[in-house]
């Protein structure tokens, strides 16, 4: 049985970068497509950014276009979230998913099987 586990967050000024790291000891993640969700105090749980299991296409959330890079690391068994240009209202917990195959709906929180613990990411202005 895996476990989802995501690193890589913290503190920030506006205008930084943070790499956030989601890795599984117990499962192949070159076999799921992975997602990056994040989820701001008061907040619905919002779709970041996707990686297809079959092509590694990659989908991403209107706010983080050309902003934020997902990538995946398959030696490494490793989903990377490169985040650029960070903004205050970037502030949230991103959560790394993990769905088994090929899903056209990567937006969509059910879509998912299994989520990490999230790791906190702040942004100050």
């Amino acid at each position: 049985q895996g476990q989802l586990v995501e690193s890589g967050g913290g503190l920030v000024q506006t205008g930084g970068s943070l790499r956030l790291s989601c890795a599984d000891s117990g499962r192949r993640l070159s076999y799921y497509t992975m997602g990056w969700f994040r989820q701001a105090p008061g907040k619905e749980r919002e779709f970041v950014a996707a990686i297809s299991w079959r092509d590694d296409s990659t989908f991403y959330g209107d706010s983080v276009q050309g902003r934020f890079t997902i990538s995946r690391d398959n030696a490494e068994n490793t989903v990377y979230l490169q985040m650029n240009t960070l903004k205050p209202e970037d502030t949230a917990v991103y959560y790394c998913a993990a769905r088994p195959g090929y899903t056209t709906n990567y937006r969509r929180v059910t879509e998912y099987d299994y989520w990490g613990q999230g790791t906190q990411v702040t942004i100050s202005s």
